[in-house]
């Protein structure tokens, strides 16, 4: 089983897949906690949009991504603080709209190519040195600030308008937050795809739910089914010549079968 690890880019997917565990399971934590899960979803197809003018105009796909997924993170709570838009209606609106300009761009560029291809489904195996480093990077600084306001966004997860009454700056807070899940999606859409992140911060965080811990063991329960399934998925994945994101995200899916049979009462 070591022997996979003499391989220097088994090496890094290691490092990478952990990295995008604990920000997926720890971000992920309070987004599932608002009911807010399409989130990621629609900010990875908003991703895709950079992504795919990235690749048009020659430029970086990554920071691309980047900026389009803060652009979309924004224009979500706008609509939604500001019209009082059901979230769900705006989620749905934003992914449809991004779906489609992120076809019809690469349609009318004729650009769908295997680097565009690798942002949908993947490509943890050919992560760089510097893949690994700017994520360490961004990682650290979300971190930090998930960490700095942990009670206060939490408690607007459990009660945003009591929140607002007790005087935390919950619009302040709202934009942190989904700006922190942009920036985290957009980096990790070209290791485990764009079809694959939102799972990984999702499926983790409800399949620890289902142990009715307090918020604190429930984050705690998340990080530990990410970074199994991280492990395990990898693992698989070089054994069986499997795609390491689908298998990843399957491995999560077995383990939310077991906390749904291990908690049926």
């Amino acid at each position: 089983m070591l022997e996979m690890f003499s391989y220097d880019f088994m090496v890094r997917a290691f490092i990478a897949g952990i990295i995008i565990a604990i920000l997926a399971a720890i971000s992920g934590s309070f987004i599932v906690l608002r009911r807010y899960s399409m989130i990621t979803e629609t900010l990875a197809h908003s991703a895709l949009v950079g992504v795919a003018v990235g690749v048009i105009a020659g430029t970086n796909p990554l920071w691309m991504a980047v900026v389009a997924a803060l652009v979309s993170a924004w224009t979500i709570e706008y609509l939604r603080s500001h019209f009082h838009l059901y979230s769900d209606s705006v989620l749905a609106i934003i992914l449809s709209g991004s779906l489609a300009l992120a076809v019809i761009i690469v349609s009318l560029a004729g650009a769908f190519n295997s680097s565009l291809f690798s942002y949908l489904f993947g490509s943890i195996l050919s992560v760089t040195t510097e893949d690994l480093i700017v994520m360490g990077v961004f990682g650290v600084i979300a971190l930090s600030l998930l960490g700095l306001f942990y009670r206060e966004l939490y408690f607007i997860a459990y009660d945003e308008e009591v929140a607002q009454t007790s005087g935390i700056k919950v619009q302040l807070l709202n934009f942190l937050l989904v700006s922190i899940v942009a920036i985290i999606i957009a980096l990790s859409i070209r290791i485990v795809g764009t079809l694959l992140i939102g799972a990984m911060m999702v499926i983790p965080t409800v399949a620890a739910l289902r142990f009715r811990q307090g918020f604190g063991k429930t984050i705690a329960l998340a990080l530990l089914f990410s970074i199994l399934a991280v492990i395990v998925g990898m693992t698989s994945s070089y054994f069986f010549s499997l795609p390491s994101g689908a298998t990843i995200v399957l491995t999560l899916l077995f383990i939310f079968i077991f906390s749904l049979l291990s908690n049926r009462r």
